[in-house]
């Protein structure tokens, strides 16, 4: 197994790793410090040399293909009682979260940083068109899929857990209460909601705070579903859906909110987006942009998670996106960190995805069940151990745009006690 044997006896200083070779030779890396304990097996030889020179997108790739299992040489529990299958498979990952820092200031990893720099803003190129592609790859899948593992509403970005042992379904109507607090809303007024999935968060504006709602999605699945539910509700005249890049509209809008878009918008577009969101704003008008970042400097994303999910995306560092507020001149007036919730929407949607399995294998197949296993765990190990957060950031055109204390965003925001469940809130989820 040599040189991958070097490799991992460098890397595993916490926890223990056991690995059976495609031989069914027993390797023990680590044990130096306390941390989880994994076992994998590998089942093909060639995996030696591929997750040496490129783990990933190797090991993603592996378990995809079945050829790399968690747990035993026999496929059950590791020799110490690690664990099997999508539970091993997070351990795993806790384990290299917890190892990560062991290569800091090897040779290795600044020719691999000097790399991922130099194709980054090729591997982020989104304009008009590519970016629609982009969106589909992800997107355009079955709606159905979603459903088994999405809450009601198919929210599908970052839930506000207000207590321990929520359920997603309230966690989410919190995120939602929580996005409305902050555009401080009032009856009448026209916001742009770009990137809006499914619809429900347009929906919500509109049937709660009496506000007329412009959605704009690239996804044709998405863009389908959402006209569906604006219809069902009796909401056509409130809330208009369109399959339209953000960058081809016209305003003028009181309020613009995005959640979970600008991922995708690529560094390279940055100082478009924010001028695009400055242009399209009324000059008292205010927007409210909800994101995966970082908590550490610029980097790239993964080969795995950039060639299988999310072709262009990219979760930044916040000085990569204040650099870009600052040139186009708009007010960064509330900015909010989200650290853990994230993990607990991940794990919460790992756990329903496990649960319907069956039925998604049914839909597509076994590989593509390894493949959003491998997807949701490792994003929730993201959030949980490495260096994901979620920032809320609030911008304004006018320094004076909006109250000056945040009193305003808790006053009416019912998720900050914790709310359950609300009859408007169920009219809306009937129309999933």
């Amino acid at each position: 197994m040599f040189p991958l044997s070097h490799l991992l006896s460098r890397f595993v200083q916490a926890g223990t790793l056991t690995v059976f070779d495609a031989e069914g030779r027993e390797h023990v890396f680590g044990g130096k410090e306390p941390g989880p304990l994994v076992a994998f097996r590998l089942h093909d030889r060639k995996l030696y040399r591929t997750l040496f020179l490129k783990a990933d997108p190797g090991l993603g790739e592996a378990y995809m293909d079945g050829t790399l299992t968690f747990g035993g040489r026999d496929g059950g529990p590791g020799p110490n009682g690690e664990a099997a299958g999508a539970e091993g498979l997070r351990d795993f990952l806790r384990l290299f979260n917890v190892n990560r820092f062991a290569f800091v200031g090897h040779p290795l990893q600044s020719v691999l940083k000097r790399a991922s720099k130099a194709v980054k803003k090729v591997t982020q190129y989104n304009p008009v068109g590519k970016a629609q592609q982009n969106v589909a790859h992800h997107y355009d899948l079955s709606r159905e899929l979603y459903e088994l593992f999405l809450d009601e509403d198919l929210q599908y970005s970052c839930a506000l857990f207000a207590h321990e042992g929520q359920s997603l379904e309230d966690a989410q109507r919190n995120k939602k209460r929580h996005l409305a607090a902050k555009l401080a809303l009032a009856p009448g007024q026209r916001v742009l909601d770009i990137g809006c999935g499914w619809g429900g968060l347009a929906l919500y504006l509109a049937k709660e705070h009496d506000v007329h709602v412009t959605g704009v999605t690239l996804s044709v699945e998405q863009h389908r579903v959402a006209c569906e539910r604006a219809e069902k509700l009796g909401l056509s005249d409130k809330v208009e859906f369109l399959l339209k890049d953000y960058r081809e509209l016209d305003g003028p809008f009181d309020r613009i909110v995005s959640v979970g878009m600008f991922e995708h918008v690529g560094v390279g577009h940055y100082e478009e987006f924010f001028a695009k969101v400055k242009s399209l704003l009324t000059p008292d008008g205010a927007a409210v942009v909800h994101s995966i970042g970082r908590c550490t400097p610029p980097s790239s994303t993964g080969p795995w998670l950039r060639k299988y999910i999310f072709p262009g995306g990219y979760s930044p560092s916040l000085s990569e996106v204040f650099t870009h507020t600052e040139q186009a001149r708009l007010w960064v007036t509330d900015v909010e960190i989200l650290r853990l919730h994230y993990a607990k929407t991940l794990r919460a949607w790992a756990e329903r995805f496990a649960a319907n399995r069956g039925r998604v294998a049914e839909l597509y197949d076994e590989r593509f069940c390894r493949m959003w296993e491998f997807y949701l765990i490792c994003c929730e190990m993201a959030f949980a151990e490495g260096n994901a957060l979620v920032f809320q950031m609030q911008l304004a055109r006018d320094r004076a745009a909006l109250p000056l204390t945040r009193d305003y965003m808790y006053a009416g925001d019912a998720s900050a006690a914790g709310a359950g469940t609300h009859e408007d809130d169920e009219a809306v989820r009937l129309a999933a």
